[in-house]
């Protein structure tokens, strides 16, 4: 099996250009799991662990871009003023897995299961791609994921990273599996609270085809907490029932199968149970001091 090792992004396009059959590796925490499996037999792999590019946080006005080389761990260390993307990171595999996987995987994987797609739904995220010919493109989040284990990425192109604005308000990701740690979520879910726009956002993975936007159930709570005064008032309580008509809604939005890790019922009260935690969550953080 043929590896190539580009030392640039302009070399890594200029390859993929002409050899579009290989397959981009960094960490190879998916791909050589398929592989060891027999799932995966490529011609070869390009290997893009030198290509430095890739390996980049910057913010610009607001704007957050996080390459696509970037790993877990660094993530859970430089980007701590995102909170559920660090939490995200921090939850996924061990620190082997968190010292090599990186967000770039797991949109190249597109699997319903990665743990930091939600959160990236939520942050209404872009996906930066790039090729030789064509030059650089973005696609949102919901039109980069198409399908279980699909994407819109061309042949030739390959993944830069990721963008999205920073959203003023607390947030949080939780995941529920068949164990603490090392494990394959049965249901994930990111809250945000986007004081900006007064609007509740949320992202669900591992319950569909593809990540989900629960857009009923933000439209509901975002109106909801406008009615009773909420955004002007942090100390306002959010009334029970309408935390609870919260979560029916964020299950709702679900579209889960069965499988060997839970039932389709199962992991649909899993995201109302994790809707409402997530909910209590950010906004006892709304009233907490500014300096807690």
């Amino acid at each position: 099996m043929e590896v190539l090792s580009p030392r640039s992004l302009e070399e890594a396009l200029a390859i993929k250009e002409e050899r579009p059959e290989l397959v981009p590796i960094m960490g190879g925490t998916d791909v050589m799991v398929d592989v060891n499996f027999g799932r995966l037999r490529p011609p070869g792999f390009l290997d893009l662990n030198r290509v430095s590019e890739l390996d980049t946080l910057r913010e610009e006005n607001g704007t957050m871009f996080l390459g696509a080389g970037v790993p877990y761990a660094a993530i859970v260390k430089g980007l701590t003023a995102f909170k559920p993307l660090v939490q995200a990171s921090r939850s996924v595999g061990s620190p082997q897995i968190r010292n090599r996987g990186t967000v770039g995987g797991n949109l190249g994987t597109a699997s319903p299961a990665g743990d930091t797609l939600p959160v990236l739904a939520a942050y209404d995220a872009e996906v930066v791609l790039q090729s030789r010919g064509r030059g650089p493109r973005s696609l949102a989040w919901d039109a980069f994921l198409i399908g279980p284990k699909k994407s819109a990425i061309a042949p030739d192109e390959l993944i830069l990273g990721v963008r999205w604005q920073r959203r003023r308000g607390p947030g949080s990701f939780s995941k529920i599996g068949t164990r603490n740690a090392m494990v394959i979520a049965v249901a994930g879910l990111c809250l945000l609270i986007d004081e900006d726009a007064r609007r509740v956002r949320v992202g669900l993975g591992s319950v569909g085809p593809t990540i989900i936007r629960a857009r009923q159930a933000e439209d509901q709570m975002s109106a909801a907490m406008q009615r009773i005064g909420a955004w002007d008032d942090a100390s306002i309580s959010v009334p029970e029932e309408v935390v609870f008509e919260f979560g029916q809604l964020v299950a709702a939005a679900t579209k889960p199968l069965d499988d060997v890790r839970g039932t389709a019922a199962y992991r649909r009260h899993c995201c109302a149970v994790l809707a409402q935690r997530a909910l209590g969550w950010a906004l006892k953080e709304r009233r907490l001091p500014s300096w807690w």
